[in-house]
């Protein structure tokens, strides 16, 4: 199974990302995101053995956190540049408290010889990925030209832990837990549950070639 840790987007800047979606998509034919799925992530943990889960749940449920984080989603950018892009993206402003809660995972997760990333935490959502040589001047205009680029703010008070993987050729996220300090926790054996009957759905999707 694949893991990572994220932050989820309230509904309200979800809808303001799916307006802007509906006003650039056909501007260019890109590998658009889809804005159910959008998240910010806190840590990328990659294949991890669906016996070790709780002992996962464990160390994250064990990670010192700054309360809660004011988090803003503004601004839009390439990556690397305009000129030569391959990520169209919405950015993310969370300050010190964000890096922090970062940090925090990186080194929880480290101590279960996860991989450390090799760059800076630089949050931010992905928008599309640019996989083709495709006209992008209809698409930089738009960007140009929009009155403002805030589409929301609002106060984290806790981060998640999902479960990646393809049901039906989509990719989908399953939620396998929950970490906050103000409030309650599910119960992780309702979670592992959750997980694997998720991972019976996809295996057997994957089966069926479908």
């Amino acid at each position: 199974m694949r893991l990572f840790t994220a932050i989820d987007i309230p509904k309200e800047v979800k809808d303001n990302l799916d307006e802007l979606l509906r006003r650039v998509q056909p501007l260019a034919k890109l590998s658009w995101s889809r804005v159910e799925n959008m998240h910010i992530t806190t840590k990328f943990i990659g294949e991890w053995p669906p016996e070790r889960l709780d002992e996962m749940k464990r160390t994250l449920d064990g990670i010192s956190r700054p309360g809660p984080i004011g988090i803003a989603i503004r601004g839009l950018g390439w990556f690397p540049n305009p000129k030569h892009a391959r990520v169209f993206w919405a950015g993310v402003e969370g300050g010190e408290p964000l890096k922090i809660l970062a940090h925090s995972t990186e080194q929880a997760t480290a101590k279960l010889e996860v991989p450390v990333e090799d760059r800076p935490y630089s949050p931010h959502l992905t928008l599309a990925r640019i996989r083709d040589r495709v006209p992008l001047d209809a698409l930089r205009r738009a960007v140009g030209e929009l009155e403002q680029q805030e589409f929301g703010a609002f106060n984290a008070a806790s981060f998640f832990l999902y479960l990646s993987g393809f049901v039906l050729a989509n990719l989908t996220y399953a939620l396998t837990g929950s970490f906050s300090d103000d409030i309650p926790r599910p119960d992780h054996r309702c979670w592992l549950t959750c997980s694997h009957s998720w991972l019976r759905i996809s295996s057997a999707a994957s089966l069926s070639g479908i």
